[in-house]
């Protein structure tokens, strides 16, 4: 990337490939001039055969070498040669860790909060009607293992029968 230029003053880069390169030309005793493709692009072939950007300067011979971040694919490496890769770079998602905290309603989770409404709605009213019947035409067999029809009783066994237990 290229650092804040000064007027007047050329540009000058910086960054990780710039520093590979600075390392490769003090190991090697080398010389370089820095200049960006003058399309400003990658490389991709063209209709006519020919290739622009960066791999374009490569095979037109109008460059030595090319310092990018560069995805390698065969129809690149069919034109020019390239070192094996001394970085990989993946795209990441970061996010805040989430904090771990005890919900003592979780087992509520899976519903809306209308449909347990509704529930707790439908307990108590068949609860209620289950009590008023029974307080009207008292049965001839008991419910369940009830030995009274109280208010109390009949709800349980209307929750009991609900989620079938005992």
């Amino acid at each position: 990337m290229v650092s804040e230029n000064v007027l007047g003053k050329p540009k000058k880069y910086q960054g990780f490939s710039i520093d590979v390169l600075e390392a490769l030309a003090t190991y090697l005793g080398f010389k370089y001039e820095i200049y960006v493709a003058p399309d400003h692009k990658y490389g991709s072939p063209q209709d006519d055969g020919s290739w622009n950007g960066l791999i374009g300067e490569l095979v037109f011979k109008r460059a030595d070498i090319g310092i990018s971040a560069l995805t390698i694919t065969p129809e690149r490496e069919n034109v020019v040669d390239f070192t094996t890769r001394y970085m990989d770079y993946s795209v990441g998602v970061l996010l805040r860790k989430a904090e771990k905290t005890m919900d003592m309603f979780a087992c509520l989770a899976p519903f809306d909060l209308s449909l347990w409404a509704c529930i707790a709605g439908t307990v108590l009213l068949v609860g209620l009607l289950v009590y008023l019947l029974n307080w009207l035409n008292p049965p001839r067999l008991q419910m369940g293992s009830m030995t009274s029809t109280t208010l109390y009783n009949s709800m349980w066994f209307v929750y009991g029968s609900f989620v079938q237990q005992g």
